[in-house]
C-alpha cells in the first residue's frame, strides 16, 4: 500500500497484490489524513478478507497511523518497511511508476475525476506483463479465485 501525492497533499491510494500486480486505486477525498485513508483501505479490501488477504506492507508515513484499526477490521497484519528502503515494497513502487505514465509529477490530483482514476486502474490491470507470462494482472488475480 502506498500513496501518490501532489504538491498540495491531494493523494491517490494504491494497493497492489504482490504476486499478480493487480491494482486497486482511489483518490482520497481528504488527502493524507489517517482515519479517512483507513476507511478507504477497509472498503477496497473487504471483498478479499479471509483466505485471499494475508498481509499489508506499507511505509512509516503518518497517513498510515490507523494501521491497528485496519488490522482489527480486516483481521490482517500491517507491516512497515524500514526507513528509506522502498525496495521492501517494490511491487507498489513499480506500479506507481506505471501510474505516473498517466499522471505525471506536477499534476494536480484534485483535477482528476474518479472516472479517470478507474480508467487508469483498468488499463494497468489489463496490461500484459512478462512476469505473468504475458497475461494481465486482472486475469491472474481472478484465476486465484477459481
Amino acid at each position: 500500500m502506498d500513496l501518490i501525492v501532489d504538491k498540495d497533499n491531494h493523494a491517490i491510494l494504491t494497493l497492489v497484490e504482490r504476486s499478480t500486480n493487480f491494482l486497486l486505486m482511489e483518490k482520497l477525498p481528504q488527502g493524507k489524513k489517517a482515519k479517512p485513508l483507513a476507511k478507504v483501505v477497509w472498503r477496497l479490501l473487504l471483498p478479499y478478507k479471509g483466505k485471499m488477504l494475508k498481509t499489508i506492507t506499507t511505509d512509516n508515513g503518518s497517513e498510515f497511523a490507523e494501521h491497528e484499526w485496519i488490522t482489527k477490521r480486516l483481521n490482517v497484519p500491517v507491516y512497515f518497511t524500514d526507513s528509506y528502503c522502498a525496495w521492501q515494497k517494490g511491487a507498489v513502487e513499480n506500479e506507481n511508476k506505471l501510474i505516473r505514465q498517466y499522471i505525471p509529477k506536477g499534476t494536480d490530483i484534485n483535477t482528476l475525476s474518479d472516472r479517470k482514476i478507474r480508467i487508469i486502474k483498468n488499463k494497468l490491470n489489463a496490461r500484459p506483463r512478462q512476469k505473468l507470462n504475458f497475461n494481465s494482472p486482472k486475469e491472474c488475480f481472478f484465476n486465484l479465485f477459481l
